[in-house]
């Protein structure tokens, strides 16, 4: 397996644990009373702080592991799949920008446009790395 499919794992795994445990973390909170009254901001500071590092961790791990395989070397296909990757990723954080912006015009609880921007920068990582998964399983064209 590649370095950067290992990374491209890693990165989907990270973003979507993260993004569960703050769902789960937000939604213990609730106890009855409306979403958009539920404090989420240390929710999502720690589960973002936390999926950053991690993410650094492993991509560190990963490096040192496939170096003393031979294997750290990029080419053509990886760039080419990193940036298909990266398209794919990137269209889910332009939907997250504009239904925040949405949001924000119909003047929106502050809650609802963190949480469309979280979701869907979470989105953004599990799918543009699940896209890189794919490319490298099937091939690029």
């Amino acid at each position: 397996m590649a370095f950067e499919e290992k990374r491209a794992w890693a990165m989907a795994i990270v973003a979507a644990v993260g993004y569960a445990v703050y769902v789960v973390l937000v939604l213990g909170r609730a106890g009855g009373r409306p979403l958009a009254e539920v404090p989420y901001v240390d929710a999502a500071l720690w589960t973002i702080g936390f999926g950053i590092v991690v993410g650094i961790v492993s991509g560190i791990w990963f490096g040192i592991a496939s170096r003393r395989e031979g294997g750290l070397q990029v080419d053509e296909r990886d760039v080419e799949i990193g940036r298909f990757g990266d398209h794919v990723g990137q269209s889910f954080v332009v939907i997250g920008g504009v239904a925040a912006l949405v949001l924000a015009m119909a003047e929106a609880p502050h809650f609802w446009i963190a949480n469309v921007l979280y979701l869907c920068f979470a989105l953004s990582a599990v799918l543009g790395s699940l896209a890189k998964i794919a490319a490298y399983r099937q091939g690029v064209r």
